[in-house]
């Protein structure tokens, strides 16, 4: 080999030297950020879990949501021409109609009212407000509508 040769081939180890350097040093730099990012990815929580506060168990101190006792009233439709309809745990009774013994007499905008015998039972749509709490789902002997 000529010393022309041996020059050239010099020349282009150093250039693919200076560029592999480098090379090299970019692709540790980058494979380095890649695992930094990876470890600060596995640090973010996951956005559709619920909030930790949601995940602690009610303090006993809490007040307890009230429990329904008998039928609840679900929903009313009132129609144009005189049908009045309500849906009481989960059936769907006409005025006249019966549901667990109790007659449905009438339908309200927000309530209905059951007869069981001489006992009247009106069933609220929504809550009653803690002032007129003692009419939720109370019940009241019917009166006589010859009186």
């Amino acid at each position: 080999m000529d010393e022309a040769m041996k020059r050239a081939v010099r020349m282009t180890l150093a250039a693919l030297t200076s560029l592999a350097v480098p090379a090299l040093l970019y692709a540790g730099l980058g494979l380095g950020l890649g695992l930094a990012g990876a470890a600060r990815a596995q640090a973010i929580t996951d956005p559709t879990q619920p909030p930790p506060e949601a995940m602690t168990t009610p303090s006993s101190s809490a007040p307890a949501a009230p429990v329904a006792h008998g039928p609840q009233l679900q929903s009313v439709l009132i129609g144009e021409h005189g049908r009045e309809v309500a849906v009481i745990d989960g059936q769907t009774v006409r005025v006249g109609q019966k549901i667990d013994g109790a007659v449905l007499v009438r339908v309200g905008k927000n309530e209905a009212v059951l007869q069981r015998g001489a006992v009247r039972q009106v069933l609220h749509l929504f809550p009653v407000p803690a002032a007129d709490d003692k009419t939720a789902g109370a019940t009241t002997p019917a009166h006589n509508s010859r009186d």
